[in-house]
């Protein structure tokens, strides 16, 4: 026999000059075992601590009481209070500064901390589970890549299916209309299969395709356990459900927030949820009672409320159809089902609630009586709300604070862990400490699974959680987690043996000193009772623990200017100058990897050939809530720029010329307003004035040579593609007064160091 050839050193057979002389090898294929559980992890977004029924709501989920009937419920479990950074971490069992996901992953900050993305030296669930035996497949939101990379020619290094997962079929960013998604599937964008008008509903489709990945995986490979991770877009704003859920809703909460509350808590004390003798916190600032509010303000409150309540029922029919589906292939007994949510409720309904979700980061908070027109769409096809703080408190019941806060309402969330095989003590109740990163080792722990030092050649950075089935096992355990800190957006917080120091800080004060407060947990659930001015050495303590815990994780250096807008752009990028040209066709370009407008002056011009009635969409971004659309229409070049409902619609006081090869449209910020002009081959042809310019338009992104069937504008419907030839656009953004003066000062500085040569 020859020496072995480079690369086949696995091969322990024979190999000689004839197959008599020779002893065939077969690789074995990686297995975790026959008694290998199949994982399925379901993430809901922005839920509330209380918002399931087997929490204390009187919301209708009777799947996830399913779940919480038949395995054990925890009630003091953590997460951060923002979505990429728990995705992150749930899926790495490594703190989420440690991976590079301080914040959403649409912000990067150059530094290890916050680079929008999962480090490579931090191996995912599925690529751990993957590499073991275990299939692989997630649907719905991502959220845990450089959305410059969302595009149709990425890089892809961190899409999911480069990061583990087999099969994927959802969205990147992190939210999308359910009416009218964003969608990818595997590496590629497609349109959704149906129309809101044809009953489609995001959550539906999610679970076709996790079904139909459960049905593939047991049917063709019945002897490999898989891994599923199935992460709704619910019940992230916009609240969209089917018209029959929102029906069974009319009503349901014209009693008011303060009512709601209380029978909540009363419920979860009653359950055991929380500890005889919580107290229910106070509103929050900002939040009215309910009894001082106007006749219009409580009418739409109720029906917000009504629409997150529908949206609920439905995603939880969702999760019925899966455990149907598990029950059917006969999965469902050795399937470790893990249910919770990434963060507390929502804040950025603001006060009053948002009839459009993206008006909350423009800063524009909208009266009741302003927003009376929309009241019969909340829920539909045509809405994009988000309910106002008061349910919002609600549903992080008994707690105080919510979503992008590191006190109660923003960090602790429900979880369900079932497990037929595995766990007996069927409808249990657990009380210890735990947070996200302990799920990750959980798993490993439940599949037999080692986690490699080293993975495609990236050294591995230790797993911090710990597993919990132990808690499973023993409810009166004590807990193997004592340390875990907190820090989102400045926000700060730090538990240690039951003790928990925390700050809420106020983003529009950077500079603000941050008051500390300080709560003994087991005798103070909610974090009412502040004693950080009895305890003074305790909170000195656990302050000086909090930077030693950033430290370690790698989450300095801390400071709030570092996350932001200005973060959010990569260097080195071709779109760095803000100059796009595309040359159709183009696939679609998620808003992360498209022009960003939003508050800059900016100029698109198209360069086509056309007939006489040949009209059509040359660019939209958005959809139908906010956006803006640049299009042809009965021979006249016309420009629709929706904020918000609030159309300013610019139309060609001329028809285009047959020989015309260039239309434009130049969008000039002033202030807080605008101006738009239309041009046809560099000819002024009609104008008008914007009242109010978007600072923050859309999370839906941009087509060219098309719209979608979530128009823009209204004078069109549906994608309305354009029917002449449209051989280049391009879109030029202005530099934001800053930049101007940064570029400014580094010409004269270059300018000063020639003169001196």
């Amino acid at each position: 026999m020859t020496d072995t050839i480079p690369g086949q050193d696995w091969f322990e057979g024979k190999i000689g000059r004839t197959g008599a002389e020779s002893e065939p090898f077969f690789r074995p294929a990686a297995h975790p075992g026959e008694t290998a559980p199949n994982v399925l992890v379901i993430l809901y977004d922005d839920l509330g601590f209380s918002h399931f029924n087997c929490f204390g709501s009187t919301l209708h989920t009777p799947n996830a009481d399913r779940l919480a009937a038949g395995g054990v419920r925890f009630t003091n479990f953590h997460v951060t209070p923002l979505c990429s950074p728990t995705r992150a971490a749930l899926l790495t069992g490594r703190n989420h500064h440690t991976v590079g996901v301080r914040t959403v992953a649409n912000f990067r900050t150059g530094f290890p901390s916050g680079t929008g993305a999962i480090s490579p030296n931090a191996a995912t669930m599925a690529e751990v589970l993957g590499a073991s035996g275990y299939g692989t497949w997630a649907v719905g939101k991502w959220h845990l890549l450089d959305m410059e990379e969302a595009s149709a020619v990425g890089p892809f290094d961190n899409w999911p299916t480069q990061r583990g997962f087999d099969r994927f079929y959802g969205f990147l960013d992190g939210e999308t209309d359910q009416f009218h998604p964003e969608l990818t599937y595997d590496q590629h964008h497609i349109d959704p299969p149906a129309t809101a008008a044809e009953s489609y509903h995001l959550t539906e489709d999610l679970v076709d395709h996790a079904i139909e990945f459960m049905h593939d995986s047991k049917s063709i490979r019945p002897d490999r356990p898989f891994f599923g991770y199935v992460a709704m877009g619910a019940m992230h704003a916009p609240h969209h459900a089917p018209q029959e859920y929102l029906d069974k809703y009319r009503g349901a909460f014209d009693e008011g927030w303060d009512v709601f509350r209380q029978r909540w808590y009363e419920q979860q004390i009653e359950m055991g949820i929380i500890p005889e003798g919580t107290q229910l916190a106070p509103r929050n600032p900002g939040v009215k009672a309910w009894d001082e509010l106007s006749d219009n303000e409580r009418t739409l409150f109720a029906r917000f409320q009504e629409a997150f309540a529908a949206f609920l029922d439905h995603t939880d029919a969702q999760i019925g159809r899966l455990l149907d589906t598990l029950e059917q292939l006969g999965e469902l007994d050795n399937t470790l089902v893990i249910l919770t949510s990434d963060n507390g409720a929502s804040q950025e309904g603001g006060p009053n609630g948002q009839l459009h979700e993206m008006l909350f980061f423009n800063r524009r908070f909208d009266a009741a009586d302003d927003m009376m027109h929309g009241l019969d769409d909340i829920g539909g096809p045509n809405s994009h709300t988000n309910y106002p703080w008061g349910w919002a408190q609600t549903g992080c019941c008994p707690n105080k604070w919510y979503k992008q806060n590191t006190h109660a309402g923003g960090v602790r969330s429900p979880l369900i862990m079932h497990w037929p095989d595995r766990i007996t003590d069927t409808g249990g109740l657990r009380h210890q400490f735990h947070h996200v990163i302990d799920i990750a080792p959980t798993v490993y722990e439940a599949a037999g699974v080692t986690v490699p030092s080293s993975y495609k050649g990236h050294d591995q950075i230790p797993i911090a959680g710990t597993p919990i089935m132990y808690a499973v096992d023993d409810p009166d355990a004590a807990t193997t987690r004592t340390v875990q800190y907190f820090e989102m957006n400045g926000h700060r917080g730090i538990v240690e043996d039951g003790w928990k120091a925390v700050t809420r800080r106020n983003p529009l004060a950077r500079d603000a000193e941050d008051v500390w407060e300080l709560y003994y947990l087991p005798d103070d659930f909610s974090e009412c009772n502040d004693l950080a001015e009895t305890e003074t050495e305790k909170l000195s303590h656990l302050q000086e623990l909090w930077w030693q815990e950033m430290e370690l994780n790698g989450g300095l250096p801390f400071d709030l200017g570092i996350v932001g807008p200005g973060a959010s752009r990569r260097p080195h990028t071709p779109h760095q100058s803000r100059r796009y040209r595309y040359v159709p066709p183009v696939s679609h370009i998620p808003a992360g990897a498209g022009p960003r407008v939003a508050a800059r002056s900016f100029t698109i011009t198209a360069t086509v050939t056309r007939a006489q009635g040949e009209d059509g969409v040359l660019l939209s971004n958005g959809g139908q809530n906010s956006g803006y659309a640049f299009f042809v229409q009965d021979d006249k070049l016309c420009f629709d720029y929706n904020a918000f409902g609030d159309h300013t619609l610019v139309i060609s006081d001329v028809p285009i010329p047959a020989d015309a090869s260039t239309l434009s449209a130049r969008f000039e910020r002033v202030g807080n307003a605008g101006s738009i002009e239309v041009r046809i081959d560099g000819d002024p042809c009609g104008s008008a004035e914007v009242p109010w310019a978007m600072g923050v338009i859309s999370l839906l992104g941009t087509d060219v040579g098309r719209g979608t069937h979530s128009p823009v504008s209204t004078a069109y419907d549906g994608p309305f593609p354009f029917s002449g030839a449209l051989h280049e656009l391009v879109t030029e953004v202005d530099p934001s007064p800053s930049e101007q003066a940064d570029r400014e000062e580094a010409q004269a500085r270059h300018d000063a160091e020639m003169k001196r040569q």
